[in-house]
């Protein structure tokens, strides 16, 4: 603030926090306001230094309230909340658009939880009030707020005031049991070290440091297995570096280890059912309020007494609250010329309206300025129209609203690779480090050259160390990928290696285990602006290449974090997507089809490719393809041609059905979707928004085949956006049509034919 500006507006700025700041004290009972508090509110008069580069670069930072003020907390340890605390989150998109999300611990004190609401205020202010605002509980998180980490979040005992600490480090002297609950929002909490803490129907991960235990009682089913492994996975990965051993252990297995650390064993108890779930009504019934601070207090006034709303009810020049307190949701929408102490207060005002209404404190609450608002808070509104929709792909589209942020060109592509992705992985650097890679062979590493960096091939697994600087330091992630065709053999060398490789460099490196068609985004931006190449089978290892196809099929997309993928796919017209680039090899001739929704970028990832390919391209517009082009790919069929997937207002939703629990519930499936997500014990539900599929695993029971079928009617007729009279597919696994596989990128038809438990034991 040494800089010369105006002063008088420094002041005034100043001034206006401090109004919402009192009305956030107001909240506080006097005898909470402790001194402690008082001090801290005297100390944030000017900017934060944490938020000088906040919102500058896509992904997720995570800081913890430590002593009234922000602490970063390290990019490995993201997802892990000790449940003493308070944290603050910021997710900032490529438009850019920002969440700000206040998490609070079940235990956490009331200076740290009103010291995270004030530094969301601040933060939201430092970013021109335009970010969308979440207060998150111990819980009951958002589906927003469990899409960043999509292997699960970890709530660890204790907190800062406990003299716990967030560090990345190699300590084998860790004793802690956690439980892990959840088939599509996975949270994993430490429980009591003890046999009292189990139960038959859950998973366990007993966690001794230098080796991690998953425990599965005799009633999990597999899907649950499945997840817990991913969690298990992960602490080895990012909490030990990947220096410590997974062990898979059945209930009545029980190794010496587990009973020395835990004690002789116990009964176990049966299965517990989850918590009851809000009956699926309750979802859509809301209730509209108006805030207002004409008399100089904050007023609630009722303007409708229920859903559906029409926009036209929200004044600009006034702020509000849509309260779907049943179903535990309140929104809280800014007028863009709302006065600014109202508009300053917001997430104070919704914190208020709980307290008034008697609502649990699980409640969450979702600040909304004018032009961000979220499909959550929109389905409340019979006849919502955004300013900036698109009527087609020629047009552009905005994700969220900041002031003087410029409309971005209409791109596709994120609609399928949700922003959250970029986040999970940690876009640790540009992408612009030192690449080395190696190709397993024989037990052994063979250097790739580097020519042909960037280019992978199914039938091989290949190491990829990365290098760059953070600071004064030098810090290295090491990749291992692992090919959908390479041998067991090979498997279990990459893993060894990858070991090997990390202890020569003293156990720095960050391992990251990458299975084909799983690339993080991060991965995909290491090749100097060259999209990755993914080669379906095929080996790159001299002599050992096997003949490949005279037709060949690339998909070409590019990610949330503007990295481009090209994967080979079979060569049949019904992989094509309207939305995407495809390369099309024949023995004569180089196609460049470009769907309609297609991006520049994609386009330009194109040239690579056929420059790999050989020959010279014949660029083909969708709708405009030459008989010779349907020819090749065997004639003529059904693709991708939804049109919603042109139109980016409403991103597609997926659901799971179960009745696991004893009862048939659906729960939605959070963060951006992947085939993996498809639980092949159950029925799952995906909303493309002017289609309904209903996808029936094969190992779903009865009930669940019989009763999704009436979830996804109900669900379209009570849509208060008017959508009664969708058509609703039902699809098999196994049989999906192009129209449903069209959502999920480089859709393998072969996925299932190998039991997805045993494929991520490999990893073990």
């Amino acid at each position: 603030h040494a800089e010369s500006r105006n002063h008088s507006a420094i002041f005034l700025k100043q001034k206006t926090f401090f109004v919402s700041l009192l009305f956030i004290c107001i909240l506080i009972p006097v005898h909470r306001l402790t001194v402690r508090l008082l001090l801290f509110l005297r100390a944030i008069m000017v900017c934060h230094k944490e938020f000088v580069d906040a919102g500058k670069e896509p992904g997720l930072k995570v800081w913890r309230i430590e002593n009234m003020d922000l602490k970063p907390v390290p990019k490995n340890l993201y997802g892990s909340f000790y449940t003493g605390d308070a944290y603050l989150l910021l997710f900032t998109t490529t438009a850019p658009s920002y969440n700000i999300h206040m998490w609070l611990g079940d235990e956490c004190s009331q200076d740290e939880s009103g010291a995270a609401a004030i530094f969301s205020t601040q933060l939201d202010d430092f970013l021109g009030g335009g970010p969308v605002q979440y207060r998150e509980v111990q819980n009951s998180e958002s589906n927003t707020f469990l899409g960043y980490f999509k292997s699960g979040i970890k709530y660890q005992k204790g907190g800062v005031a406990s003299g716990f600490q967030h560090v990345v480090t190699n300590d084998m002297n860790v004793k802690r049991l956690l439980h892990i609950k959840g088939r599509r929002a996975i949270r994993a909490t430490e429980v009591n070290m003890s046999w009292a803490s189990f139960n038959k129907g859950d998973c366990f991960i007993i966690d001794l440091g230098k080796d991690i235990y998953q425990w599965c009682g005799s009633e999990c089913n597999r899907f649950e297995r499945l997840k817990a492994s991913e969690v298990a996975i992960g602490i080895r990965d990012n909490e030990r570096n990947g220096r410590a051993k997974l062990h898979m252990v059945e209930e009545g297995d029980e190794t010496p280890e587990i009973t020395q650390a835990l004690g002789p064993k116990s009964t176990i108890a049966p299965s517990t059912p989850d918590d009851e779930q809000v009956d699926a009504s309750n979802k859509k019934k809301a209730s509209l309020f108006m805030i207002s601070d004409a008399s100089g207090t904050m007023k609630v006034s009722s303007v409708a007494e229920s859903s559906p709303f029409k926009q036209a009810m929200l004044s600009p020049e006034e702020c509000y609250i849509v309260d779907n307190g049943v179903d535990k949701n309140i929104f809280v929408w800014k007028g863009p010329k709302a006065n600014t102490s109202e508009r300053k207060a917001a997430m104070a005002a919704g914190q208020q309206f709980i307290k008034d209404k008697g609502y649990s404190n699980k409640t969450q609450i979702q600040v909304l300025p004018a032009g961000a608002e979220t499909t959550l808070f929109k389905q409340f509104f019979c006849d919502w129209k955004d300013k900036d929709e698109t009527t087609g792909p020629s047009k552009p589209f905005t994700i969220g609203r900041i002031a003087k942020v410029k409309q971005v060109p209409f791109d596709a592509s994120t609609l399928h690779t949700n922003k959250a992705m970029a986040a999970q992985h940690g876009m640790v650097d540009d992408g612009k480090g030192k690449v080395q890679i190696w190709r397993v062979e024989n037990g052994a590493r063979a250097p790739v050259d580097p020519s042909s960096y960037g280019q992978f091939y199914g039938g091989d697994c290949y190491l990829i160390l990365y290098s760059y600087r953070q600071g004064s330091r030098e810090q290295h992630i090491i990749y291992t990928w692992q090919g959908l065709k390479c041998t067991q053999d090979e498997l279990a060398a990459s893993a060894f290696l990858t070991v090997k490789l990390d202890d020569s460099m003293g156990g720095s490196p960050v391992q990251v285990r990458v299975t084909q068609g799983q690339e993080p985004p991060h991965l995909m931006s290491i090749f100097h602006g060259k999209p990755m190449i993914i080669h379906k089978g095929g080996t790159s290892r001299k002599g050992g290449q096997s003949q490949t196809s005279s037709t060949r099929l690339f998909h070409i997309r590019q990610s949330s974090s503007h990295a481009t993928r090209a994967v080979e796919v079979d060569a049949t017209a019904s992989k094509l997507n309207t939305n995407d680039v495809f390369v099309l090899k024949t023995p004569n001739t180089v196609y460049v089809w470009q769907g309609v929704g297609a991006s520049s970028e994609e386009n330009e990832a194109a040239k690579h490719v056929v420059s790999l390919l050989g020959g010279s391209a014949t660029n083909v517009s969708e709708g405009k393809e030459p008989a010779d082009f349907w020819t090749a790919l065997g004639g003529k069929k059904e693709y991708q041609t939804s049109k919603s997937l042109q139109n980016v207002v409403k991103p597609p939703r997926m659901f799971g059905c179960s009745n696991k629990t004893g009862r048939l519930s659906v729960e939605e499936v959070p963060g951006d979707f992947t085939q993996s997500d498809l639980a092949t014990d159950d029925v799952m539900i995906l909303d493309t928004w002017d289609q309904i599929y209903i996808w029936i695993g094969n190992e779903a029971n009865e009930e669940e085949k019989t009763g999704a079928p009436k979830i996804a009617k109900q669900y379209v007729e009570s849509d208060p956006s008017g959508r009664r009279g969708l058509a609703i597919t039902t699809v098999k696994q196994g049989a999906e049509p192009p129209t449903f596989t069209g959502w999920f990128q480089a859709w393998d038809p072969n996925m299932w034919d190998t039991d997805p438990l045993e494929r991520i034991r490999a990893h073990f």
